[in-house]
């Protein structure tokens, strides 16, 4: 699949559920209203799409949600693209998690071919853990990530770096991380849905915080890549890896390879533009394979160049108005 600027689109995420079993405050509303069932995709429709491109040139795919784990019989879809794993068709299977769930699920997951995770933490102190997920409990969390790596399992910790909350932090869970051979990514916080919060109030760009490790580390560009958008670096006092995904100081979208798919059956070319596709009405319309892989192609056509995050004072509602959680994180 090329796009219209020449990008081989060969990575998928999956948001199988826009259900968590946490309330992030930059991601969610404390109260969210989520989908109705008949709204969502069936496990036996994602499994469909999935196949389907997976036929098309896709070579990685990663399930998200909301939390994927907390959906009903997920690991009967995993266990069926673990197979394609197995067969050679898809080179990578992989999940974004909050862990909650994985002290349960580890196991299964590496039997199924999952090889690598990213567990999404962005603080190593219990009650601010709870502050900022609402509901989460670390140790459980931690339970999750020992249990993921007891059953080889690589895991990457993923922190959403926070002005005023974690950034006095960011160094140890460095340490912390690096020290359990573990990579790390720090990301910016994006303006995706509405939530109680001011994001002007939490957003640190990481080139500052880049300029601040920089005091205590050193740091080296690295050409090591996962298929996403961060940029790594090599850290010498470690010898652990730190990525850095940045939407909003240093736009990635000249390299985009990926596509997003909702759990609705919702195709977004872009994590920042509205423009989408309903694929769910053209499989519920259609057993035709055929017909669903043209409405696919049509869709990659409309790829845009790029994304129109802004996070300022002057701009005070989300660029876009769905949550991260609905789109797939």
């Amino acid at each position: 699949m090329i796009d219209p600027f020449g990008r081989s689109v060969s990575y998928l995420r999956v948001s199988v559920t826009d259900r968590c079993d946490f309330r992030c405050t930059y991601c969610m509303s404390e109260h969210m209203n989520f989908l109705p069932k008949k709204d969502l995709l069936t496990l036996e429709e994602l499994e469909r799409l999935c196949l389907a491109f997976i036929a098309k040139g896709v070579r990685k795919l990663r399930l998200t949600g909301g939390e994927p784990l907390v959906r009903k019989n997920i690991m009967q879809l995993v266990r069926t693209l673990g197979r394609s794993v197995h067969d050679g068709r898809l080179e990578e299977l992989t999940l974004t998690t909050n862990g909650s769930q994985l002290a349960r699920y580890a196991a299964e997951l590496a039997e199924c071919g999952v090889r690598r995770i990213n567990v999404s933490m962005d603080t190593l102190d219990p009650d601010k853990f709870r502050a900022i997920t609402r509901w989460g409990d670390l140790a459980k969390v931690m339970d999750g990530i020992d249990a993921a790596r007891d059953a080889g399992i690589a895991v990457k910790i993923n922190a959403v770096a926070l002005k005023g909350f974690n950034e006095d932090e960011i160094p140890d869970m460095i340490r912390w991380a690096h020290g359990r051979r573990m990579d790390m990514t720090l990301i910016e916080t994006m303006p995706m849905g509405e939530i109680e919060e001011d994001r002007t109030d939490r957003y640190l760009p990481l080139s500052l915080v880049q300029q601040r490790l920089e005091e205590q580390f050193t740091l080296k560009n690295i050409p090591y890549k996962t298929g996403g958008p961060a940029r790594y670096f090599g850290i010498a006092e470690t010898g652990g890896r730190l990525g850095l995904i940045t939407p909003m100081t240093h736009n990635f979208c000249e390299s985009c390879n990926r596509v997003r798919l909702t759990c609705t059956g919702t195709l977004y070319m872009c994590l920042g533009q509205n423009d989408a596709a309903d694929l769910r009405s053209v499989m519920r319309q259609s057993d035709d394979d055929m017909v669903l892989a043209k409405a696919i192609d049509e869709a990659i056509a409309r790829k845009p160049k790029g994304h129109d995050f802004i996070i300022d004072r002057t701009h005070n509602r989300p660029a876009v108005s769905r949550h991260m959680s609905v789109t797939g994180g």
